[in-house]
């Protein structure tokens, strides 16, 4: 199983089909924490529903072409951060992530981006880190711009919560730029 030790406290783990009680736990027990800018939130209504979609996580693992991990905070489940897309040909991926209530304020999601960079730029040689969160999602748009990552734009109409639109910013990472660390 693909583990990754972010630090004493974090750890990156691939979800696993025994995993999907736990993350349907975490999600139900943070429904009204998601719901605000995850679309997907409202259809994952039972753990069945976990246990369908972690077998095509677990290919696309195999396969190269992204992954989902969850993010271990002190040895609970917090959240869940992925490189979503992997595209060889261009070298270039992108980032999401989610976190529960509880965990933020630690610095885990900021620690997890950092160490999911590192994995993508000197393990797999990638070239380009793309991370979008909506315009209004002032704690998901703190990790990039603390990391350092470049403000490239705004994709209008980007994506639909629950029937309305709302615009995204891209943000991007490149290999170059790029020093391992957080830039506070």
């Amino acid at each position: 199983m693909f583990t990754l030790k972010v630090d004493h406290e974090i750890e990156l783990q691939l979800f696993e089909r025994h995993h999907a009680l736990k993350l349907y736990q975490l999600v139900e027990d943070n429904r009204e924490h998601l719901r605000r800018w995850l679309p997907w939130v409202d259809s994952m209504t039972s753990p069945y529903q976990f246990e369908t979609i972690i077998p095509v996580w677990l290919n696309q693992f195999a396969e190269s072409t992204g992954f989902n991990v969850g993010i271990l905070y002190k040895g609970e489940l917090v959240g869940s951060i992925g490189l979503h897309q992997i595209d060889w040909h261009n070298s270039m991926t992108s980032i999401g992530y989610y976190l529960s209530k509880k965990a933020e304020g630690h610095g885990v999601m900021t620690r997890a981006v950092q160490a999911l960079l590192n994995y993508a730029f000197f393990q797999l040689g990638l070239n380009r880190v793309e991370i979008r969160c909506g315009v209004k999602n002032k704690k998901s748009r703190a990790i990039p711009e603390r990391l350092g990552f470049v403000k490239e734009g705004l994709i209008r109409d980007g994506e639909k919560l629950k029937g309305y639109y709302h615009d995204l910013i891209v943000y991007s990472m490149l290999a170059r730029e790029w020093n391992g660390s957080a830039k506070r």
